[in-house]
Formats: C-alpha cells, sequence, structure tokens
C-alpha cells in the first residue's frame, strides 16, 4: 500500500495554543520547584544562623554571669562597670546589658532600661533560675534578648539553687544575621532567574517532542478529509501518541479498504446497468415497432384485446423512456457525458421545448420569455432540463405551470412553477434524488424516477445550480442557474 508524503502546512498562530500552554506548564514547574527548593533552603539557613548566633551569646552571657561575685546589697555605681565589662566581653558581637534588682535599674548604656525587654521575658526570669531568652523585632529591627537571673548555691545539688532577685539582661540586635539572610535570599532569586532561562530549553524540546507528532496526525486527518486514503503515519517508539499513530494508521487502512469495496461495487452496479440498458435498446426497438403497429389496428379489434394491445404499448413505451434514462445516467457515472455549448437564445430554446412536446395550450403552461437573453448552452441538454421540470410540474403539481426566464448577476436563471399543493419540508432535500418517490404508495407513475436527477446532473455539466422549493403564494417552485 502506498504512502503518501504529508505537505507541511503553515499552521495558524495561536497565543494560548498547546505549545505555549506545554510550555508554561513546565517553566510553571520549574518555577514551583525552585521557589519551593528556596523557601527551604531558606528557612533552614535563617534557623541555623540565627540559632548559632543566639546560641552563642546565651552561652556567652550565661558564663559571664555566672563567674561574677557580687555582694548584695547592690547599688548603681558599683554595678555599672560590672556591666559595661560584660558588655565588653559580648559574642559574637558586644551586648548592651541591663541590671534589675528591686527598684534599681543599672545599664551599661546611657539609658537605664531597653523597651525592647518584654513583660513576658521578666516574668520567665523570675520564674526560673536557669534564665530565659526571646527573639524581638522592634521597630522593623530583630533583637536578641536573654535574661539571666544570679542565684547563689545552698547545696550540691541543681535544687539548692536560689534567686538572689538580681536579674541581667542582655540585648543583642541581629542586623548582622538578617543580612546574611538576606543576601541568601537575592542568591537564591539572582539563581532562580537564570535556572528559569535555562528550563526554557528543555521545555520547548519537551514540547516539540509531543507536538510533532500531533501536527502529524492533524496533516494526515487533513489529507484523508480530502480523499486520500492512503495516507499514513510514520509511529515510532512506544509511547501514548505513537500507539495513537498506529491506530489512526489501522483504521485509516481499513477505511480505505471499506471504500475501495464500495467502490469496486458501485462501478459494478453502474456497469451491470449500463449493460442491462443496452442490451434492452435493441428487443426494445423491435417492440416499439410492432406496437405502432399493434396501436394503428387497435380501433379493429375487439375491446378486450384492443385494451391489452394499448396497456402494452404504453408499457414499452415506459420502459423504453426508463431505459433511455439508465443509459443517460450510466452516462454521467461514468464522466462519459459531453457538453457542446453553443450561444443560444435561452427563451427561443424554451419555446422550442414547449412546442416539440405539444405543451402550447396556455392553460397548462404559460411562459414569460424575454428576447434578447443569450447564453452559452447545450440547446439538447439544457431541452432535457426544461423538459424534466415541466413534465414534473404537470404530473405531479398543477396547472398551469409557468415558465420564466432572466439574467441577474451574470447568470441565466429559468424558474419552473407550478400551482399544486408544494412540496413537503421532509421531501425537498431528497427530490433531486434517483428513482425518489414523493409519495410511496405511488408506485407506478409515467416517468422513470430519474428525471430530476438527470435534470441535476446536466445542471451540473453548465457548471450551475438547481434548487427545489415552495412559491411564497403557493406551489412547487424549482430554479436553475446557469452561468452566461
Amino acid at each position: 500500500m502506498s504512502r503518501r508524503a504529508l505537505r507541511p502546512r503553515r499552521v495558524r498562530s495561536r497565543a494560548f495554543g498547546l505549545r505555549t500552554r506545554l510550555v508554561l506548564a513546565f517553566l510553571l514547574v520549574a518555577a514551583v520547584g525552585c521557589g519551593t527548593t528556596a523557601a527551604l533552603t531558606y528557612r533552614a539557613a535563617r534557623n541555623a544562623i540565627l540559632e548559632q548566633a543566639q546560641d552563642t551569646a546565651v552561652s556567652a552571657f550565661r558564663e559571664q554571669v555566672e563567674v561574677l561575685g557580687i555582694q548584695l546589697p547592690v547599688d548603681a555605681e558599683s554595678l555599672r562597670p560590672v556591666l559595661q565589662h560584660i558588655a565588653r566581653q559580648g559574642k559574637p558581637r558586644t551586648w548592651r546589658v541591663y541590671a534589675e534588682y528591686g527598684s534599681l535599674r543599672v545599664s551599661s548604656t546611657d539609658r537605664p532600661t531597653s523597651t525592647v525587654i518584654t513583660a513576658e521575658l521578666r516574668a520567665r526570669a523570675r520564674a526560673s533560675v536557669q534564665g530565659s531568652f526571646q527573639r524581638v523585632v522592634k521597630d522593623g529591627r530583630p533583637y536578641l534578648t536573654v535574661a539571666v537571673p544570679a542565684v547563689f548555691r545552698t547545696g550540691a545539688s541543681s535544687d539548692s539553687l536560689h534567686r538572689t532577685g538580681l536579674v541581667f539582661y542582655a540585648v543583642m540586635d541581629l542586623d548582622a544575621e538578617e543580612s546574611n539572610v538576606e543576601a541568601m535570599v537575592l542568591a537564591a532569586r539572582d539563581g532562580a532567574l537564570p535556572a528559569l532561562a535555562i528550563a526554557l530549553i528543555p521545555a520547548l524540546l519537551a514540547a516539540r517532542s509531543v507536538l510533532r507528532p500531533v501536527r502529524e496526525l492533524r496533516r494526515a486527518a487533513d489529507s484523508m478529509g480530502q480523499g486520500r486514503l492512503d495516507t499514513r503515519i510514520h509511529a515510532k517508539g512506544s509511547d501514548e501518541l505513537s500507539d495513537l499513530a498506529r491506530t489512526f494508521n489501522e483504521s485509516a487502512a481499513a477505511l480505505e479498504r471499506s471504500v475501495v469495496e464500495l467502490q469496486h461495487a458501485e462501478a459494478r452496479a453502474r456497469r451491470f446497468a449500463s449493460d442491462v440498458s443496452h442490451e434492452l435498446r435493441t428487443p426494445l426497438a423491435g417492440m416499439l415497432a410492432v406496437t405502432e403497429v399493434l396501436d394503428e389496428d387497435a380501433a379493429g379489434l375487439d375491446t378486450d384485446t384492443a385494451r391489452a394491445v394499448r396497456l402494452i404499448s404504453a408499457e414499452t413505451g415506459k420502459l423504453a423512456v426508463l431505459v433511455e434514462d439508465l443509459m443517460e445516467i450510466s452516462r454521467f457515472d461514468a464522466r462519459a457525458a459531453e457538453l457542446h455549448t453553443d450561444e443560444v437564445d435561452a427563451a427561443d430554446c424554451v419555446r422550442k421545448t414547449l412546442q416539440h412536446r405539444h405543451w402550447t395550450d396556455p392553460s397548462l403552461v404559460r411562459t414569460e420569455l424575454p428576447d434578447g437573453v443569450r447564453a452559452r448552452l447545450d440547446p439538447r441538454r439544457f431541452d432535457v432540463v426544461v423538459a424534466n421540470l415541466i413534465g414534473n410540474a404537470l404530473r405531479h403539481g398543477k396547472p398551469p405551470v409557468t415558465v420564466r426566464v432572466y439574467t441577474e448577476g451574470g447568470l441565466l436563471v429559468t424558474e419552473v412553477a407550478d400551482r399544486g399543493p408544494g412540496l413537503a419540508d421532509e421531501v425537498l432535500p431528497h427530490v433531486f434524488d434517483r428513482f425518489f418517490k414523493a409519495d410511496p404508495a405511488r408506485t407506478r407513475s409515467a416517468g422513470s424516477g430519474l428525471g430530476l436527477a438527470i435534470t441535476l446532473e446536466n445542471v451540473r455539466l453548465h457548471g450551475g445550480t438547481v434548487t427545489a422549493g415552495n412559491h411564497p403564494d403557493g406551489g412547487g417552485l424549482f430554479t436553475v442557474r446557469i452561468p452566461l
């Protein structure tokens, strides 16, 4: 089986097509990954930096307080140098040290108290001999506050520690640590942007690998829609898209086989109809000659015999018309129908059709045929078109039938209207079908059932159109439009 090469067709750009959505989804996943990693890293690093500074400061401050030998009661003058000494020993940087003893407030600075020290921290210091610490943000700046009470020991156990009432507080700003954390955040941000830019490359590659088979499938479907049923897709790999391509190829092959079989069956049916019609012409010609002789002598025969002779003659005539129509439709099916056009007067052609078939009685057919309407037509085929439409109107409509010829926008327009009940809505789509009967009970009629189908083929051969409808005033209306 042949395999057609699929021509790449320009794809209309879409602002949010599948390619864009795939790339955005890929970048979103990358951005979420980078953001999550950066957030977790920031949290862990921030805690590590702050905890290191905090542990160092708390441990160093506690050691400084524990080695003090302070005589109680204390006074501000003797306590201030001690606090300044402790402040200078601060780790990892100098502290601001405060002491509280009853109503006494002393500090290593010029301010006796600090607004950074909270009531919560004071409560913890009064409740525990081990001391406490707290991180505080004051006016947007971070601080570490440490509280260590001065104790005295009465024994060797931990229960022998007692508070003296003197509490030491150390306040250390964490600006350096916060600066380190902010620098790390900036570094993570600056590293994430190039990472997203780099992620764009695999995103485009992934989108291309996904969209390539989708585009091939679209082109293949479009090719099959244009009738190229031998179109196939090159399927490779074992993913879902490859499975889809193989399924498409299998379906296309099955469809091609079915269409080929239908074409062969249709060709056989057409050839059968053509052969049968051709074979019937010779015996029919002899039968018609005999029936003409019998018709002439029917007046001298008895009544029953004469009736039988006339019936045979009428049915033989119908059979001859059917055979001729079958042969004509077979020529259309075989693309063997030829068009021999000439510039003619359309109104004159219609008059000749009416005269040839003896439809000159105004009570049967009325005409609106202006002179000078010239068009390039095949006179014989145009005669068949007009005759079939008028004959159909006379058989199934109600006289008088009106025939109009005029031009409109470079087209020759021929209208045939009757005064009958018109065409039902369910009938209109099928009036040009072969052997279609609007009334299923009417199995026998004067026509072959192919007249309107032949009309349609003749109009198409002229490059025109024919439509069926109902006239606004009632009755059926057939309109033929043929280029001038």
